[in-house]
């Protein structure tokens, strides 16, 4: 026994080392795990955390498409000009997890309650309806034979096969298969239609015009029968002015236009978002579109949504205020509208078709009025009528003629062409038996200096500003060698004057006129008198505002000021911005010789011999211009007469004279095809009626307000 006690002795001590070494490994183990978990959550935790939050939000918070109703647009007086009108409307929202057969059902239940428009159906849309209620006859159109025989093809891939069949079955359905499709049917797939237009998640409205009270309550007590559907209110865009540059919207039905679904697409819209068609509406889209609705959707395990929550309400776009006076814009185009007319009834207007009129605050380029007007023909009645061309001031350019001379005379000052003071002798000048003269002196020998040259207009004392340029040394009857480089050297000053580039106005498609191409010597000349390159009518109104402005180049602006949405639809929102004044480049000229530019327009209306003199006689102000005429060519599109010879007429000025307001351009283009008698006042009148309208609606406002815009109250 002793024996076998000593034996076994060694066994238990190295059964107690074996154990301990086992559970100090399985210790160590333990807490070297624990250490990698630790580890792991906190660097997914500290490290990833935030990467982890923001996928999880992107998984659960979506924007809705909410009908948040844009932004209003205002005058600067707060008179509406684009406004919103509610109205009643029934909105359906499926899900990512709804089936056809769950929509299909829930457009016959709402078939039953609201009447739904059908003109929208198209034969595609009933073609896809048949196959969707008779699967087994549309599986038959297609038979399997036929589909072995398609798959053969190695150049398609099984998509395009697929598309092939489903072609081909829609193709195939008959007419008579088509009238099988009862009324109810058709009320239904319109129904079914809009609901499947929607992205998941995304309201889409079913109806909203015309929704009829008694629908609206009857749809709203049914709303816990009816998944996804639910009823709310909708708007619609009304515009209170017939201005075209206040551009228009899409509506829910067209959604984004194809032309720019890439570009909205990744800006977070949605396709049946409505969006700003053209002009102020799409310049301005960013503020204007409101904001959607965020919304956290909550799913159980196998991805249905069980409870949806608001994270962030939807607002509506911010109002716009603008520069323009309604009053002012609407006295003004009536100026124009009458002369138009008349002038339309005259002889020779065959080709007489626009008139056009921009005013403008030379100190900031506030707009305050943009006026283009076209005269059409009635069919029905024969008569003529006047239409809305307001774009054209900007989008539409012509030769000005002799209005141009001011930046002619400032460029020869600044190019050593033509000094403050210098006489020039105007006489008809003889270029290789071509004559071209000014028009107030067709056969003498005239001196003038530049004020007198301004004022009276001469075209030779141009061209004498012109040949400097070219490095040309006239001889009588002889030919004129010029240095072709002049043409850059007049466009290049004319530039600064935003003439032949864009003003830098707040609105899209902006024209910049057209350039000539010939350099011979002939076209530098009439180039000095506004005889070849093309320019809109805003140009000419920055281009006169600028010498106003003593030199600065404004941009001409149309928005005033952005605020936050009216608080009670009875005054304007906080003011959250106005737009600033942006100078876009300053006149190399001295300041001796833009004043003496501005001497030479005071002649115009004030010298003797000046050609708009007495135009102000007897006005409460004081005013500076330029007239201009200039020959052109009309095109007809007419094969016997494709081109017709005509008259444009123009004007520019400023007023008042020694502290200007108002800046304004008027273009006539093609007033008569009578290149000898035509109505040379025309401009210069239109010009004065406008200045007349200004200057006593400023009266008047001084009278109430102390000259202030009333920028409170919104004015209905």
């Amino acid at each position: 026994m002793k024996r076998n006690q000593k034996k076994t002795e060694p066994l238990k001590a190295g059964q107690r080392q074996h154990i301990a070494f086992r559970m100090n490994f399985l210790f160590v183990a333990i807490f070297v795990l624990f250490s990698l978990l630790i580890f792991r959550l906190g660097y997914m935790q500290i490290v990833k955390g935030e990467d982890y939050a923001r996928s999880l939000e992107r998984t659960e918070e979506i924007a809705v498409n909410t009908s948040t109703p844009r932004g209003r647009i205002f005058d600067r007086s707060g008179k509406v000009l684009i406004d919103n009108e509610a109205k009643n409307a029934i909105t359906y929202t499926k899900t990512s997890s709804t089936t056809t057969k769950e929509m299909l059902a829930l457009a016959r239940k709402i078939a039953q309650l609201i009447e739904q428009d059908t003109q929208r159906v198209t034969m595609g849309d009933k073609r896809d309806f048949w196959i969707l209620l008779n699967p087994v006859k549309a599986a038959e159109k297609v038979p399997k034979k036929e589909q072995a025989e398609l798959s053969k093809d190695d150049n398609k891939s099984q998509k395009d096969i697929q598309r092939e069949i489903n072609q081909l079955t829609r193709d195939r359905i008959t007419d008579e298969e088509l009238a099988t499709l009862s009324a109810e049917d058709i009320e239904v797939l319109a129904i079914y239609r809009e609901m499947m237009a929607g992205y998941a998640y995304s309201p889409q409205i079913i109806k909203s015009d015309g929704v009829t009270d008694q629908e609206l309550a009857v749809v709203s007590e049914r709303l816990d029968q009816l998944p996804g559907v639910n009823t709310t209110t909708d708007w619609d865009r009304v515009k209170k002015s017939d201005s075209a540059i206040l551009g228009s919207t899409t509506s829910p039905v067209e959604g984004i236009p194809r032309s720019h679904v890439n570009y909205f697409l990744a800006r977070d819209y949605s396709r049946n978002d409505r969006v700003g068609r053209s002009y102020l509406e799409s310049y301005y889209e960013d503020l204007l579109k409101g904001q959607k609705t965020i919304v956290k959707n909550i799913k159980d395990r196998t991805g249905k949504v069980v409870e949806t929550k608001t994270v962030k309400e939807g607002k509506p776009g911010k109002d716009l205020v603008l520069t323009t006076d309604t009053d002012l814009q609407k006295a003004l185009e009536d100026v124009v509208s009458n002369k138009l007319l008349r002038l339309k009834q005259g002889p020779n207007t065959s080709a007489l078709e626009s008139a056009f009129l921009v005013m403008l605050d030379p100190n900031n380029g506030e707009i305050l009025s943009l006026v283009g007007k076209k005269v059409v023909k009635d069919e029905s009645t024969g008569r003529w009528t006047i239409q809305d061309y307001t774009y054209g001031t900007f989008t539409s350019a012509y030769e000005v003629g002799s209005t141009v001379k001011l930046a002619t005379m400032l460029t020869g000052y600044n190019e050593g062409a033509a000094r403050i003071g210098e006489v020039k002798i105007d006489q008809p000048i003889n270029i290789g038996g071509r004559y071209k003269r000014s028009l107030f002196n067709p056969n003498g020998r005239v001196a003038l200096n530049d004020i007198a040259a301004i004022g009276r207009s001469s075209n030779v004392y141009m061209f004498r500003i012109a040949m400097g340029l070219g490095k040309a040394t006239y001889r009588p009857g002889q030919g004129l060698p010029i240095d072709k480089k002049a043409f850059d050297t007049f466009r290049e000053n004319f530039a600064a004057f935003g003439l032949g580039v864009k003003t830098g106005i707040d609105l899209p498609g902006e024209y910049t006129g057209v350039t000539g191409t010939e350099t011979v010597p002939g076209k530098l000349l009439d180039f000095s008198i506004g005889q070849f390159d093309t320019y809109t009518p805003l140009q000419m109104a920055q281009y006169v505002a600028t010498i106003a402005a003593d030199g600065n180049r404004i941009a001409p602006k149309i928005l005033k000021e952005i605020r936050e949405p009216s608080p009670d639809g009875e005054i304007l929102g906080e003011l959250i911005e106005e737009t600033p004044v942006k100078v876009l480049n300053h006149l190399k000229n001295s300041q001796a010789e833009i004043d003496q530019v501005k001497k030479g327009m005071h002649y115009v209306y004030y010298g003797a011999n000046g050609t708009a003199s007495g135009l102000l006689a007897g006005a409460p102000y004081t005013g500076a211009g330029k007239t201009g005429t200039a020959e052109s060519f009309y095109y007809t599109g007419n094969k016997s007469n494709p081109v017709i010879p005509t008259i444009n007429l123009s004007h520019v000025g400023y007023a008042p004279a020694d502290k200007p307001e108002v800046a304004y351009s008027v273009i006539v283009p093609y007033i008569s095809t009578n290149t000898k008698r035509y109505p040379s006042a025309t401009a210069s009148e239109i010009a004065k009626e406008a200045l007349d309208v200004y200057f006593e609606q400023k009266r008047q406002r001084n009278a109430k307000a102390d000259g202030a815009y009333p920028d409170v109250r919104i004015q209905k």
